[in-house]
């Protein structure tokens, strides 16, 4: 249990940023799920679009911290080649 009174700051912080970070996370799963399913519908101008309304919120993730860059480069370069290949 944290004695100090920074180690209780500390917790309570954590678990702010973890609710806010969740549901970063969660956005970015919501966008990147759209374009997949614009993908198993075979509808490549859902698609298109749908990618590109990924592209900022996954980079968004990177700036905030969410995500490390290279994750969030190679789940874009993947969709895009999916979109492609339609």
């Amino acid at each position: 249990m944290a004695n100090t009174p920074q180690a209780r700051k500390r917790i309570r912080r954590n678990d702010r940023r973890a609710e806010i970070n969740g549901a970063r996370m969660s956005r970015i799963r919501n966008f990147v799920k759209k374009v997949e399913v614009a993908i198993e519908g075979g509808d490549k101008t859902v698609a298109q679009d749908a990618l590109k309304a990924a592209q900022p919120e996954l980079a968004r993730g990177v700036a905030r911290g969410v995500m490390h860059k290279n994750t969030a480069s190679r789940k874009l370069s993947r969709l895009s080649k999916r979109v492609s290949a339609l």
